[in-house]
């Protein structure tokens, strides 16, 4: 079975992806997306992923979309090794329930300080029009776009948007005392896989401090870093502080 995988070295999606398929075993062949030259929005790649977005794969000629749906489908066709899939199904769709949450808050959120601390001197540096049409040519995005203004969010929303990774660690520090060592229990799961590249962004962004009180996170966080996945996923020139050397003292602060 071939797999083809189109990713981008530091998206956090992408990362997700990365761990799963090592922490399975299984092979791939890369394609890295160049997302500033708008490659992720050129004919060939929207026949993969209409989307426009990456990582995308395909597998035996099938494109195959979404990061948390692609983690899901590896574990199911790759059968060999620890699943990481909860059996039960009571557990089963308690890490669906984590998996939509993650989608829905803690990733869309992490977005906001990257885009407002790292990325948003490429779109000042755009006219209007320009940035009208790069936003208007991300259709999955436009509305982030939107909200971003090309100069940046609104001080409301960047708090708002810390409030919702605050939430995050807090529901994670209550789930993992409650049943630890990892968010669904004993087992690992998908769960941990999709939450990981968050905790590393917030931790390479200098963020690290909101939950130093949360100590099981930080057991959490660094278990997860042990695995050999983690290595594997985050090759050298995969985490933002490759992009942007500055954030290196920041992140280790």
């Amino acid at each position: 079975m071939s797999l083809k995988l189109y990713h981008h070295d530091a998206s956090t999606c992408s990362q997700k992806v990365r761990i799963c398929l090592a922490e399975k075993g299984v092979k791939w062949i890369g394609h890295h997306v160049d997302l500033t030259h708008g490659e992720n929005l050129e004919a060939d790649f929207l026949a993969i992923n209409p989307n426009g977005v990456v990582p995308a794969f395909v597998h035996d000629g099938t494109p195959i979309i979404e990061s948390t749906v692609m983690c899901e489908y590896v574990d199911e066709v790759w059968t060999d090794g620890a699943g990481l899939t909860p059996e039960d199904p009571k557990k089963r769709a308690e890490m669906r329930a984590w998996l939509r949450y993650i989608d829905e808050v803690p990733s869309m959120a992490v977005r906001v300080p990257t885009f407002q601390n790292l990325l948003i001197d490429r779109f000042k540096a755009m006219s209007e029009d320009e940035y009208a049409e790069f936003r208007d040519s991300n259709t999955l995005r436009r509305d982030f776009f939107m909200r971003l203004n090309r100069t940046g969010f609104s001080d409301e929303e960047y708090e708002n948007s810390l409030l919702q990774l605050r939430a995050t660690i807090e529901r994670m520090e209550a789930a993992l005392a409650q049943n630890g060592p990892w968010i669904i229990g004993v087992q690992f799961t998908i769960a941990d896989i999709c939450m990981a590249p968050l905790f590393q962004r917030m931790e390479d962004l200098g963020m690290s401090n909101i939950w130093d009180d949360a100590h099981h996170v930080a057991e959490w966080f660094d278990g997860v870093k042990a695995r050999p996945s983690y290595d594997v996923a985050f090759y050298p020139g995969s985490r933002i502080t490759d992009l942007f050397p500055q954030l290196r003292k920041t992140a280790q602060d």
